[in-house]
């Protein structure tokens, strides 16, 4: 005998409630009463023999069961969310949910643009956008939080699809009164014993500017780590280090002669990729390549390096 299934309904209370934290507050979000949501929970603990929540003075509790089937739920959530994405992409190509992670380091000056051409050809298609950490959003890839990633590459995974965008330049960015500033070019080894700031490990651009660092006999400091773009420049004008900025960022920031630092290019050229990145074992594989190619077609028109 086939057992008794809980109902996507009695899931996705669960998962509101345990979001929430408070039955009143949950309620209110799905729109109904609180006896009605207490009834859905107490029928989903008795469909499973399993005491998922208890009342605390502050709200509910979850036990050790209840986190369990909370991941759970969210998985077979996700999955019926991809379902609904899949029978929409099958039809037109295009449409459904469209999940993308960027990093704040390129995020900012292309994502926006590829964003607004999707919007303006796909009406359909709802468009969500997160940043953070490119460590951050290579594990949220591949667990199904996002469907598509815009990073630094190669990521060198046999699990993922990678379609590069472009090789965006890095520029060497010092304070005004620095004996580089207002040079045409620097050469490499130049940098020998200059002091270099750079983001955070968890971003790829770090371990890039620790390689040019070794090649340049340049110091990578250590005891400060950037949190932004942003955050570097301002070390770099109050003459801390140095440090390498890519050039849509610099574009965008800093003016060429009216800005807080000089930058400057650096002979033969230092580059990163950057490019897209989404789980070979998806459901959105045709829609993923329309976004790959929309992308590829706005670099190409739009954005200068």
């Amino acid at each position: 005998m086939t057992p008794e299934l809980p109902t996507t309904r009695q899931l996705l209370y669960f998962v509101a409630l345990a979001e929430a934290g408070q039955y009143r507050r949950a309620a209110q979000r799905l729109g109904l009463s609180q006896p009605s949501l207490s009834q859905q929970i107490a029928g989903l603990e008795g469909l499973l023999g399993l005491k998922l929540v208890e009342r605390g003075r502050r709200g509910i509790v979850l036990t050790p069961g209840g986190r369990e089937v909370l991941d759970k739920a969210r998985y077979v959530l996700d999955g019926l969310e991809g379902l609904v994405d899949l029978s929409a992409s099958l039809r037109d190509g295009v449409s459904g949910t469209l999940r993308v992670g960027s990093t704040s380091s390129i995020g900012p000056y292309v994502l926006p643009r590829l964003l607004s051409q999707l919007h303006r050809d796909h009406p359909d298609l709802k468009l969500m956008a997160r940043d953070g950490p490119p460590r951050d959003l290579l594990e949220d890839l591949q667990a199904g939080v996002h469907d598509l990633i815009l990073t630094h590459l190669p990521l060198r995974s046999d699990d993922l699809i990678e379609t590069p965008l472009y090789r965006e330049p890095l520029l060497l960015a010092v304070a005004r009164d620095h004996v580089l500033a207002g040079r045409e070019s620097v050469k490499l080894n130049e940098l020998a014993g200059e002091s270099v700031l750079s983001l955070s490990p968890s971003y790829a651009l770090y371990a890039q500017v620790a390689r040019i660092c070794r090649d340049a006999g340049a110091r990578l400091r250590d005891d400060y780590e950037g949190t932004s773009l942003d955050a570097l420049r301002q070390m770099v004008a109050m003459n801390m280090g140095v440090a390498f900025l890519p050039s849509l960022y610099v574009l965008s920031e800093i003016p060429d002669e009216e800005g807080d630092v000089a930058v400057v290019p650096v002979q033969g050229g230092l580059y990163r990729s950057v490019g897209l990145a989404w789980r070979q074992e998806t459901g959105k594989s045709r829609m993923l390549l329309r976004v790959a190619g929309v992308a590829t077609e706005i670099v190409r028109q739009k954005i200068s390096l």
